[in-house]
């Protein structure tokens, strides 16, 4: 199957930064109440429908399973750079991390309560984002719990440098959240709540909450 050129970008780019990338971001959580208490809420509706298994889709060094893990959460990451597997691997050896595309989990139908996508859909086109939803809603049981986080906004740049001067390439894509709410309802799923955050000046973080 040919790997499209935006997944082979964003995969270089990742692998390149990844290094850098785990140690800015490192920390993050701890200056971020609200983002803590978003994760928060998401894990009490996962516990609400029993436990389970829950994927951080895009887990990068794994600093948000980590985290949902340490909320009482059966986390593990998936993310499509191994170089960020292999930091995930090396700082948090007690949890899974697997090398994997978003567009096509190698997970069974229906096996997950909950999908985390955490500022990983930012860099998917949008005429492939329903594709990738439609596989969030394939390996989610009923009742199962998604949270997207995304920048907010709208219109696209090419990033071609970030985390400490590295070279990248890859398209940001910013989305309002009545967009994206919109398509998880098209691939199938109840939305339940829209939020945005303005961490600072010109910067705005979108969060869609849905259950299958």
């Amino acid at each position: 199957m040919a790997v499209p050129g935006w997944l082979d970008d964003t995969r270089t780019s990742y692998d390149t930064v990844a290094v850098s990338y785990a140690d800015l971001l490192r920390n993050a959580l701890a200056e971020e109440p609200f983002q803590r208490g978003i994760l928060a809420l998401f894990a009490e509706l996962v516990r609400a429908q029993g436990n389970g298994t829950v994927a951080d889709v895009g887990c990068g060094p794994g600093r948000i399973t980590a985290y949902l893990h340490g909320l009482g959460l059966d986390a593990f990451g998936v993310d499509l750079s191994p170089a960020m597997i292999g930091i995930a691997r090396r700082d948090h050896p007690g949890l899974c991390f697997e090398v994997g595309s978003m567009t096509h989990l190698d997970l069974v139908d229906g096996g997950l309560t909950g999908i985390l996508a955490w500022f990983s859909l930012i860099h998917v086109p949008d005429d492939e984002v329903p594709a990738v939803l439609a596989e969030f809603h394939r390996v989610l049981r009923p009742g199962g719990v998604v949270l997207l986080g995304f920048h907010a906004g709208d219109g696209s740049r090419l990033k071609t440098e970030g985390y400490g001067g590295h070279p990248m390439h890859v398209h940001v894509h910013r989305r309002p959240p009545d967009r994206v709410a919109a398509w998880l309802d098209a691939a199938g799923f109840t939305v339940e709540a829209e939020m945005t955050h303005r961490p600072a000046p010109n910067v705005e973080g979108g969060f869609v909450f849905a259950h299958r």
